[in-house]
């Protein structure tokens, strides 16, 4: 039998960057206030999966540069409105990424989580990862009560693969916005294939 594993890491928000963590801070900061709750750390999701044939990593951020497909890019989607997708800077992208690597994978936290030893489970992780909806990252498309978001994409593949999402957890005090928009998408479908977009290379 070949090795084959699923792990998730959870990665403080902004790990490795003082602008998006201390915007991350300030959001966590207001949502706590509103919500008359202690602020809590925030993370961000991803996955790396074994097979017999190598590693993938599986992890939303934002468009770096043309070279997607060096880095596994099946898909990708607009951030904070759908005119705003027309420019590199305001686009994510969805990696699937063989041999990859998770930035700032030293911060992790509480980490890795093993979902599942089942190479047809991680078999299905990779197959999942292509057809991920692509709403505009921060907004509520559809109309879950939470944004989409990183977090959001991983619960929706963890969800289609079958692992159940009931029993994770952002690491003690802290919270994953986006989680359970994932897996409600994921559970309802909400029309999700409205919401796909092509990746730059099929473009």
């Amino acid at each position: 039998m070949g090795l084959a594993a699923v792990d998730l890491y959870w990665l403080p928000l902004g790990a490795g960057g003082h602008f998006v963590r201390l915007n991350g801070r300030a959001y966590e900061a207001l949502a706590a206030r509103l919500q008359h709750r202690p602020a809590r750390d925030l993370y961000h999701a991803a996955l790396r999966v074994e097979l017999p044939e190598g590693w993938f990593v599986i992890e939303q951020a934002p468009v770096r540069d043309l070279r997607g497909a060096e880095r596994g890019v099946v898909a990708e989607g607009p951030v904070g409105a759908h005119w705003a997708g027309r420019f590199r800077i305001f686009r994510y992208e969805i990696r699937l990424w063989r041999g990859g690597r998770i930035p700032d994978l030293a911060e992790a936290v509480d980490s890795p989580r093993r979902l599942s030893d089942s190479e047809e489970c991680a078999r299905r992780v990779l197959d999942a990862v292509p057809r991920v909806p692509t709403p505009v990252w921060g907004r509520d498309e559809f109309g879950t009560g939470e944004m989409w978001n990183s977090n959001s994409v991983i619960a929706w593949v963890t969800a289609q693969s079958g692992i159940d999402t009931r029993s994770i957890r952002p690491p003690s005090g802290g919270r994953a916005p986006g989680w359970r928009a994932g897996v409600v998408v994921a559970a309802g479908e909400f029309g999700c294939a409205n919401h796909r977009q092509r990746s730059s290379d099929e473009m």
